[in-house]
Order: C-alpha cells, then sequence, then structure tokens
C-alpha cells in the first residue's frame, strides 16, 4: 500500500501533463521538420505516426523516471550517502553562498550551477532534496535525446563516408538506441538521486553532438570552434575525467577526420591515412592506422591545428587549472591519488558482456555452432600470413593479461570498506578468493572482448543481406561485409527497390546505413579514450564505466536476420502441387473437387507465405536485439530498486550496538566515498573472513560477507584517511 500511495503521490494528473507536455517536445526534437496530418485515405501519415511512436517511447521513460523518484522519496526522503554533501552544497548555492564550499567535495560545482538556473527558470521556493533529485530526471530524458540524435548523426557521417543518401530523419535504430542508454541501469539508477553522474553524461553528450556536426563535409567555422570549446569546458565542470572524452576523444575523430580526405603526393603514400572498416581489419591494420595518424599529421599540422585548436584550448585550461589547484580533484586530495591500474582494462569486458548481452547474442550464437568459423573471423584470418600475425597477437594479448593479473591487481581500501555496494561481493567471490580464481579469468576476460570487438564490428556472421543504393562497379567490399566476400550484383534491368529494412521512422534513407560499423580509427580512439579514463583510477566503480559504455553503446550497428531462402519465404506448393494432379481421363466431379482442393492448398499456402514474409520484415525493420535489451535493462533497473528500497539494514558491532550513527544503509552501485563516514580497511590476509552482521530491518537477512565489526571504526567526518595501494601478491 505505501507503494501505491508513493506511486499516486508522484504521478499527480499535474505531473502526468508535464511529462505528456515534455515527452511530445523531446519527440520533435528528433524531427523538427516533420509535417502532421492526415493523408488521402484519412489516417495518420507516417511522419505522424513516427511522432506518435517517438512521445510514447519518451512519456514512457517519464513514468518510469518518475516512479522511480516517487518511491526514492517516500522510502528515503534524507540525502543519503554522498547526497549528504552534494544536496547542502546546491542549498548553499541556492541561497546565493557561492563562495561557501565544502572541502570533501572533490568534482568541480557544474550540478549546482545548472541546479540554480533550473529553480531559477521555474521559480522555485527553495532547493529541497526532492526537487534537486528532479534535476536528474529531466536530464535523464534529455540523454535519451541526445543519445538518439548523436547516432543519428553517426549513420549521417557514414552515408557520406560511403557516398550512401544521407537519412533526412532519425531512424528508428537510433530511436531505440536512444532510450535504451537512458535505461542503462548505472546511469538510470541516479536519476532519482542527487549525483554527478547523469548530469555529467548528458554534457558530454552535448559535446559530443556539436563534434559530430563539425566533421560535415563543409569546414566548421568561427562561431562552432567557440561553442565547442564552452561545450568542453561546461563538461570539466561536471567531472575532471570528461577531459579524456572532450580532447582525447573527440579531438581525436576531428583529427582524423582532417587527414581522410588529405591526398597526399605519390612519393609520401606513408601520409596517407589506412582506416579500413572495423570489420575488415586486424592487428596489423590497426598499427598501420596509428602510424598513418602520426605521420600524416606531423605531414599536415597546419590542416590538423585548425580543426582541433579548440579541443587545444580546453586541454590548455584544463592544464592551468591543475596547476592552480595543484591536483586534479577539489577538496581534499588525500582519497584521489593518480596510480596505474591496468587491471580496469580487463574488468570493462565482463561488464559490457553483462549489460549488453542482448547485443552479444548473435556473435554468441555464432561462437557457440560454429566455433573455428567464429574464431577466424573475429580474429581476421583469411591467410596464412593474417594467420600467424593475429595468432600471435592472441598470445601476447593472453600473456599481458596475464601479467597485469599477476603484479597490476590493485584493491583499493574504498572496495573492502564498504559492504553496501555491488562490487564489494563482485571482488569477494572471484578476485579475491584465490590467485588460482584470479588466472581462470583471463580467459573471461579474452572471450569476452572478442565479443564486444566482433558486436561493434558489425557481426561478421551475417551480412549478406546488406542492400547497396546503387549498383556496385567493382568487387571491394563494403563497410558490413567480411573482406573475403564479395558483393552480390544485380541485373541491370531488375527493378531498384529504395526500402528502409529497419528505419521504421524514416520515409528516405537506405537500409543499410544504420548496420555500418565505425572506422578503424574511430574504434582505437575509443580504446586510447577509456583506457586514458580508466587505468588512472585505482577504485573499480561501475559508473566509472558509464561513459565508455554510452561511447561503446552509440557505435555499434545494427543488425537484423538473414534474407529467407526462397524469395523471402515465397511457397512453391503451387508448382509441386501441378505434378500430382489427376489424368485428364478422371471423371469430371473428381477433377473440380482436386481442382478446388488445389486451389485451397494454394491460397493457404500463399497466405502462409504471405504471412511469413510479414513477420521477417516486421523483424528487419526493428533490430530484436534492442527489444531485448529494453527487457534486460528493466529486469536489471527492477532488482536494483527493489533491493535499494525494500531491503535496507544497519550496521552493529559485536554487542548489537549500532554503528555509522545508526544511519539505514541500502545496497547500491556506488562503493564508500570519501565524503561519506570513513572506515579503516581490513588486512588482505584477513579477507575471507566471514562477517556477522544481524538482520536488520524488514526481517532482511542481509548477506555474511562485510567487514569483521571491531574493524569499522568510525572516524571524525574531516579527518583526512592516508590512502595506500595494495598490490596482490
Amino acid at each position: 500500500m505505501d507503494a501505491l500511495q508513493a506511486v499516486r503521490h508522484g504521478l499527480t494528473l499535474g505531473e502526468l501533463l508535464k511529462g505528456l507536455g515534455i515527452a511530445f517536445a523531446l519527440g520533435r526534437l528528433l524531427s523538427p521538420g516533420s509535417e502532421s496530418g492526415l493523408n488521402k485515405a484519412g489516417l495518420l501519415s507516417p511522419l505522424h505516426r513516427a511522432d506518435v511512436v517517438k512521445t510514447a517511447g519518451f512519456f514512457s521513460l517519464f513514468l518510469a523516471a518518475r516512479s522511480w523518484l516517487a518511491f526514492v522519496d517516500r522510502y528515503a526522503p534524507e540525502p543519503y550517502l554522498d547526497e549528504v554533501f552534494h544536496i547542502p552544497q546546491a542549498q548553499a548555492y541556492c541561497e546565493g553562498r557561492f563562495w561557501d564550499w565544502d572541502d570533501k567535495i572533490t568534482t568541480p560545482p557544474g550540478l549546482y550551477l545548472l541546479s540554480v538556473a533550473y529553480h531559477k527558470l521555474w521559480v522555485l521556493p527553495q532547493c529541497t532534496p526532492s526537487s534537486l533529485r528532479y534535476n536528474n530526471l529531466l536530464a535523464t530524458l534529455l540523454t535519451a535525446v541526445l543519445a538518439a540524435q548523436c547516432r543519428h548523426l553517426l549513420e549521417v557521417r557514414a552515408a557520406e563516408r560511403e557516398d550512401k543518401q544521407v537519412p533526412r530523419n532519425c531512424s528508428f535504430y537510433s530511436y531505440h538506441t536512444g532510450l535504451n542508454i537512458a535505461l542503462f541501469p548505472v546511469l538510470f539508477f541516479f536519476s532519482a538521486l542527487y549525483y554527478t553522474d547523469v548530469v555529467s553524461a548528458l554534457t558530454v553528450l552535448v559535446a559530443y553532438r556539436n563534434h559530430l556536426l563539425r566533421l560535415a563535409p563543409q569546414p566548421p567555422g568561427l562561431v562552432s570552434d567557440v561553442w565547442t570549446v564552452l561545450l568542453g569546458v561546461a563538461a570539466l565542470l561536471m567531472r575532471q575525467t570528461n577531459v579524456f572524452w572532450v580532447v582525447v576523444y573527440m579531438g581525436g575523430l576531428e583529427a582524423a577526420h582532417v587527414l581522410r580526405s588529405v591526398k597526399p603526393p605519390a612519393w609520401l603514400q606513408l601520409a596517407k591515412l589506412h582506416d579500413p572498416p572495423t570489420n575488415e581489419s586486424g592487428p596489423e591494420d590497426w598499427v598501420l592506422c596509428a602510424l598513418s595518424i602520426g605521420v600524416s599529421a606531423l605531414c599536415n599540422p597546419v590542416r590538423v591545428l585548425r580543426q582541433i585548436w579548440p579541443h587545444m584550448a580546453v586541454l590548455a585550461m584544463f592544464a592551468g587549472f591543475v596547476a592552480w589547484n595543484g591536483g586534479v580533484v577539489l577538496g581534499d586530495k588525500s582519497n584521489h591519488v593518480a596510480t596505474i591500474h591496468l587491471a580496469q582494462m580487463l574488468y570493462i569486458w565482463p561488464f559490457f558482456a553483462f549489460f549488453s548481452a542482448p547485443l552479444f547474442l548473435p556473435s554468441l550464437t555464432a561462437a557457440i555452432t560454429s566455433p573455428l568459423r567464429y574464431l577466424g573471423s573475429v580474429l581476421a584470418i583469411n591467410s596464412p600470413r593474417s594467420a600467424l600475425i593475429s595468432i600471435s597477437y592472441t598470445v601476447l594479448t593472453i600473456l599481458l593479461s596475464l601479467a597485469v593479473v599477476k603484479y597490476n591487481t590493485i584493491i583499493h581500501p574504498f572496495t573492502l570498506a564498504d559492504n553496501r555496494h555491488y562490487m564489494f561481493y563482485a571482488f569477494r567471490y572471484t578476485i579475491l578468493r584465490s590467485p588460482t580464481l584470479r588466472i581462470a579469468l583471463v580467459p573471461i576476460y579474452t572471450f569476452c572482448r572478442w565479443l564486444a570487438w566482433d558486436t561493434l564490428s558489425g557481426t561478421r556472421h551475417n551480412t549478406s543481406h546488406l542492400t547497396s543504393t546503387s549498383t556496385d562497379t567493382n568487387n571491394k567490399p563494403r563497410i558490413g561485409q567480411p573482406s573475403a566476400t564479395k558483393p552480390s550484383h544485380q541485373h541491370p534491368n531488375a527493378p531498384q527497390h529504395h526500402r528502409n529494412d529497419l528505419a521504421l521512422l524514416d520515409d528516405e534513407t537506405s537500409g543499410s546505413i544504420s548496420t555500418l560499423g565505425p572506422p578503424t580509427s574511430t574504434t582505437l580512439l575509443l580504446l586510447l579514450a577509456t583506457a586514458l579514463s580508466l587505468i588512472t583510477a585505482p577504485l573499480v566503480e561501475p559508473r566509472y564505466f558509464i561513459l565508455p559504455w554510452v561511447f561503446y553503446r552509440l557505435l555499434v550497428p545494427a543488425w537484423s536476420p538473414p534474407e529467407t531462402a526462397g524469395g523471402g519465404g515465397r511457397s512453391n506448393t503451387g508448382a509441386s502441387a501441378s505434378t500430382s494432379t489427376s489424368p485428364s481421363t478422371t471423371a469430371g466431379t473428381k477433377a473440380k473437387s482436386e481442382a478446388e482442393t488445389k486451389t485451397d492448398t494454394n491460397r493457404a499456402s500463399s497466405s502462409q507465405g504471405r504471412w511469413r514474409r510479414k513477420l521477417h520484415a516486421a523483424a528487419r525493420k526493428v533490430d530484436g536485439r534492442l527489444v531485448l535489451e529494453t527487457a534486460w535493462f528493466a529486469a536489471v533497473n527492477g532488482a536494483t530498486m527493489a533491493v535499494f528500497l525494500f531491503r535496507p539494514f544497519y550496521w552493529r558491532g559485536e554487542g548489537g550496538e549500532l554503528l555509522d550513527g545508526g544511519r539505514v544503509q541500502r545496497f547500491m552501485w556506488l562503493s564508500l566515498s570519501p565524503l561519506r563516514t570513513l572506515r579503516t580497511t581490513p588486512s588482505l590476509k584477513n579477507r575471507s573472513s566471514p562477517v556477522a552482521v544481524r538482520p536488520p530491518m524488514y526481517s532482511f537477512s542481509a548477506p555474511s560477507a562485510s567487514l569483521k565489526p571491531s574493524l569499522l571504526l568510525s572516524l571524525p567526518r574531516r579527518r583526512p584517511w592516508p590512502l595506500s595501494l595494495p598490490a596482490l601478491d
């Protein structure tokens, strides 16, 4: 009953009307040029139906986020964990006290400034915890729109590279991708809590959208350059680590865009950018691509600097801030000591495999049904030479992974000092079990990396169904096809069907645009930015993987089932029936009866074939993986939200006394923060010792894996904790 009352209190008629208006406005942002109305038959036009679909999707997202916020306001009305510091700081800004600063807050004040602007815009009397949390709800909705727009622009740039017809409207794949990114569990969880994660991702997506607009055939102007600098600074005001995305990733992509159009002289072919599609590249291509970018940039420094100077300006301002501040983080620097943590680049692949499991299904199916063919496809083995290179590369990466696990597995004190976060249990039951189990995880890391790479490449195992808007004039492989597969040619007099099999909301785009994978340079820059943002962080947190996953997810191309044999399900039973008709000497009544039977059989078979074709066409218009991804995210979100709301507990000592001031503890994605009450860390030698945790509220038996009560020593809030980073032997 309390849950129903919470929903009724949050989803009032006014809130529903507000949400419907917001959803309609967001839907129009994806198709600003569409014309709504009725066609000649009195039915809704396709574009108008597209607006209805978009509005319904965004309204459903609003209902989910608003219900989640209503539950949090009902069961956790007081600031929780880092909100204890973020909310008072925002309230100080709302009161105009901009020079008051809590020295335990380590991130810039961008979130608080946005909150002040939001409350001033809506003329809200005060900044309450609920109203501040509402900021992240709106940011979640905007994240869905920005992600869909970014995916649409990626398809536009891919069409320009391939000389295909440029899609005008947002495809259904782009729209569905935007919704799923907003539903990403680690991101959606914070839509009802006052944290920086959602707004940080939103500002980076705004900068990314501007970056994709700058990749147009026409060079960007001065206004675009200034806007790029402002958006880069805005992203850094949310979180310092965003510098790797707005400078390294986006700046590198713009440099590659310029170098792609450079035509060096014949005697300097090394300066020509080697940038094949990801699904046609192998280890040798990756090295050549990186070298060609460096050589080509050195040969064309003026053109490159003209394009990327806004990103260099952002980098210069960030360097100036670091020099002035004496470090990257604000406030307490003792708990944020940068280190080299290479194991982060191993943990990220199981993370991707867990959350993107529906996207990996085609690759996983191919790996199970045809393991040798799958291995050859992933390793790009098409000749003895490529086999030698790919196998050597695979062996080298496995050896490096083993070395990283052996010598660079870092267990941060915060990971072991808090049993309220999921990473505590992930480490306890895997990495901290035994050295043998840590080594045994290396094949899992490798296989998950193969699945992620294969999915990003466009699932090479099923590419024969791709169509082209024009007849190819040579046998050069297209994006979306294996290099060993030649494109099919139609008869010159055959009709050219210009249809879109995947873009349900479009009226004029090629169906193969959504299935185009990224260039090799884009994939390498994504890996570089991801590595820089992760290996400098000693703490393993799921929210550190948000932006790497978001950019990876935006680059994943669409997938559709292959064409069915026999002309898409067209039945041939009529021909077979004609061979079994009775002789001409049969009696008239018998001939008539058999003719009627034949007609009925043909009609039934034709009807079945028509339904099969319709079902197949529907499957090709909507990527089935995204439907499964939506359901998967809904299940994970429902489980984590239920655990957070309805399974709270208390920390108790050996004598039954309440610890942490008797505050209610809840399970969530976030690990222990230095903003919260700090605790000592148990010795790694005693990490497997069980912990006695008293049954907390709601008769819920908390997990027995926690810290020894004698080690849970509350320290003063302002007391710095000297951070030590032990490495496992």
